[in-house]
């Protein structure tokens, strides 16, 4: 049974960098041919992708995040990571990673998110 894992802080402050990462157990991330997600869901909104690492570490962004985020990843520790730079109180969200079948979709394990604040 594969488990996701987010972790990071709760609160950051504007301007700076949030990171996250996403520590995955029972299965390895470089498992042909799954993708890493980070999704995320403001209050009261609907879910967003933010993007995806994929098993041969490839990654793919939402157009309109991309200048604003960057994935990477740690096969030694079989983790991935979500960095999203000037964070402002609009980036206020539950963070999710979840594993998926494609780069945007197709999601069949979700970790159990991480509430992040944005705020002075």
């Amino acid at each position: 049974q594969v488990l996701l894992q987010e972790s990071g802080p709760g609160l950051v402050k504007p301007s700076q960098t949030l990171s996250l990462t996403c520590t995955v157990s029972g299965g390895s991330i470089t498992t042909n041919f799954y993708y890493w997600s980070w999704i995320r869901q403001p209050p009261g909104k609907g879910l967003e992708w933010m993007g995806a690492i994929n098993y041969s570490g490839a990654t793919y962004y939402s157009p309109s995040l991309k200048s604003r985020t960057s994935l990477s990843r740690d096969t030694s520790k079989n983790q991935f990571t979500l960095q999203l730079s000037s964070v402002t109180p609009q980036d206020k969200a539950v963070y999710y990673c979840a594993r998926g079948a494609c780069s945007r979709g197709l999601f069949d394990t979700w970790g159990r998110g991480t509430q992040v604040s944005v705020t002075s």
